[in-house]
């Protein structure tokens, strides 16, 4: 209060009377915000925070900051106040209706609270890492806003890396250090090497592969350079030979794996074109397996399996391919259809 000025203070008992919704809205004062919202004392956070979430997006606010509500005088237990907040975000976030609040912030002063909010977050995240969008990428996008994480994909960058070493070079004359300083030279030109890999792969690296040539350049002797505005793109790799060597063969692997997922999606599309498995649901309609699992059922009829292992509904089942037939390690048994696109028959 003292920060925000008196006229905020003013502002304040001016509104006293006025206390219905358990909150009061002033100007920002000397404060580097447009508005603040005065929460009455109150020991559910979760219903304050809500509160003050719908009251920014009925006001059309774009973002808003919190601080770890309750937990200074009122001296809430911080592990709670930051499950109780989050349950709020979350519930907010997850409201189609929500259209101007794009960021949300929590400050921290209390470093020792951090690990509380951190926790919070990670339980939410593995609770619902099967979701097709999760509950922290969710709430990332409140908190840092919806459109950073193009940025982060723009601006994909491996970092540099510079290994400074200093000689410091002492003799009986100038003619035996120039001598010592040129053999030094010389015997680490000797053991530097240089290799470049080019493919068009190389820009469809994502934060995995980045994070794996940041591993590689942290652990061997290399500098990686990733040069992607090239045409193609390349990768340098320098410094000791045998690092080089190492590196130059984990970036090749690198490219061929994702040769292979490409090579395995442009065919399992066309196998798809071409026939479609589908397996009957507790309605009796049938719907298609994913192009993955239906190319490696084609392939397994036609490699003459007599049996398939595939995931329906996040259980395994052994498909038997001649009764068409799959089961469930408890016996639960469903049926399995195969239809021939261009016949257009079972």
């Amino acid at each position: 209060m003292d920060a925000a000025g008196s006229q905020v203070k003013e502002e304040c008992d001016q509104y006293a009377g006025q206390l219905q919704s358990g909150f009061v809205t002033t100007q920002g004062g000397k404060l580097a915000c447009s508005k603040i919202i005065h929460l009455i004392h109150n020991n559910n956070v979760k219903s304050q925070v809500s509160k003050v979430l719908h009251e920014c997006e009925l006001r059309m606010y774009k973002s808003v900051a919190f601080p770890a509500i309750g937990t200074g005088q009122a001296g809430q237990s911080p592990a709670k106040v930051a499950d109780d907040m989050l349950d709020a975000i979350e519930e907010f976030a997850s409201k189609r209706s929500v259209q101007h609040l794009k960021e949300i912030k929590i400050v921290i002063f209390q470093v020792n609270m951090l690990s509380d909010f951190y926790e919070s977050m990670k339980k939410r995240e593995d609770s619902n890492s099967s979701e097709p969008q999760s509950l922290m990428s969710m709430l990332k996008s409140f908190f840092w806003g919806k459109n950073r994480s193009v940025e982060k994909k723009k601006s994909l960058v491996l970092e540099k890396k510079v290994d400074i070493v200093t000689f410091q070079i002492c003799g009986e004359s100038q003619k035996n250090v120039d001598a010592t300083e040129s053999w030094i030279i010389n015997l680490i030109l000797k053991e530097q090497f240089e290799n470049s890999i080019s493919d068009e792969l190389i820009e469809s690296f994502d934060e995995r592969q980045i994070e794996t040539l940041a591993d590689l350049q942290r652990r061997k002797h290399v500098t990686i350079q990733l040069e992607r505005n090239r045409s193609p793109p390349c990768i340098k790799i320098s410094g000791i030979s045998r690092d080089v060597c190492f590196v130059f063969v984990e970036v090749q692997t690198m490219i061929q794996k994702l040769k292979d997922i490409q090579e395995e999606q442009s065919k399992a599309e066309l196998v798809f074109k071409l026939v479609e498995w589908r397996y009957q649901r507790s309605d009796d309609s049938f719907v298609a397996f994913d192009k993955l699992t239906n190319m490696h059922l084609e392939d397994a009829k036609i490699a003459r399996k007599p049996h398939l292992t595939v995931t329906i509904n996040k259980k395994n089942y052994t498909v038997d391919l001649n009764t068409l037939q799959a089961n469930d390690d408890q016996g639960k048994t469903i049926n399995i259809q195969r239809v021939s696109k261009n016949e257009g028959k079972l």
